[in-house]
């Protein structure tokens, strides 16, 4: 009798024990997760600038270098926040949204009523805190070489972010956001960086190089940055610590994929 009573008092411990793994497993695993969630808060930062200098035609943000990244990340399990300068409707680059260039991606935005409606309903640039996310987002298109590049809240954004060593991300035109962004010791950001941009000749070939406040290659050039490119239109980009660029259109699932490998 007395070694039936030891023997439950024993079975009661090691159950007890058990217990007690599998409580500290589960609080692990939820920590893992919650980990996990907060590393995947990314800020998608678009243009809100609609004209195309003094041509007459539109510009803003360019659908490819938007969709493919936002769905690359939003399958991942990102959580995305989209802002502008002004807040509202973002304007959509019409070139960017002709059937030469839709991709799989860009069809997938425009059968995607809840993508289509934070577009045209984004927040107040002003409003977003750092603090609040894991990781910054730059789409490109030509309206950021007139906004983006002078607005004085994008610019303290990404000083922060920097500051703080998180990612931040950029493709095609987007680098051009980073003309007037200072490191921790005052220099421009881009200064010995490996970094890359939508080329001059591709300016050159899309016919807008007298059309554009400044050419994105020359900027991160004379701003110190080691510049560098494929041939036009060809898939690059490239990651110097926490700063990835990508060179154009077709370089923005490369950018999203790096941007996800920095936040494992």
């Amino acid at each position: 009798m007395r070694k039936i009573k030891i023997l439950a008092l024993m079975l009661t411990l090691i159950s007890a024990s058990s217990c007690k793994e599998t409580k500290k497993e589960t609080v692990s695993e939820k920590e893992s997760i919650k980990k996990i969630k907060k590393q995947m808060n990314i800020l998608f930062v678009l243009t809100s600038h609609d004209k195309l200098g003094d041509t007459g035609k539109k510009t803003g943000f360019w659908v490819e270098e938007f969709a493919n990244p936002y769905y690359t990340l939003l399958d991942k399990g990102a959580h995305i926040t989209i802002a502008t300068p002004k807040g509202g409707a973002a304007p959509i680059d019409p070139s960017s949204d002709s059937p030469d260039a839709a991709t799989e991606a860009t069809k997938r935005f425009d059968n995607d009523e809840d993508a289509k409606k934070r577009i045209a309903n984004t927040k107040v640039l002003a409003d977003m805190n750092p603090d609040d996310f894991d990781a910054v987002f730059y789409p490109g298109g030509h309206g950021p070489l007139w906004d983006l590049a002078n607005d004085k809240i994008s610019i303290a954004l990404i000083e922060k972010f920097n500051a703080q060593e998180k990612p931040i991300a950029f493709v095609c035109h987007a680098p051009a956001a980073l003309k007037d962004v200072k490191d921790t010791n005052g220099n421009p950001i881009v200064k010995g960086k490996k970094v890359t941009g939508f080329t001059n000749t591709e300016e050159a070939a899309v016919q807008l190089t007298s059309i554009v406040p400044f050419l994105v290659e020359n900027m991160l050039t004379e701003n110190g940055g080691i510049y560098s490119k494929k041939e036009d239109w060809a898939a690059y980009a490239i990651q110097d610590g926490n700063l990835i660029t990508g060179q154009n259109p077709a370089s923005s699932e490369l950018v999203a994929e790096k941007l996800l490998e920095s936040l494992k």
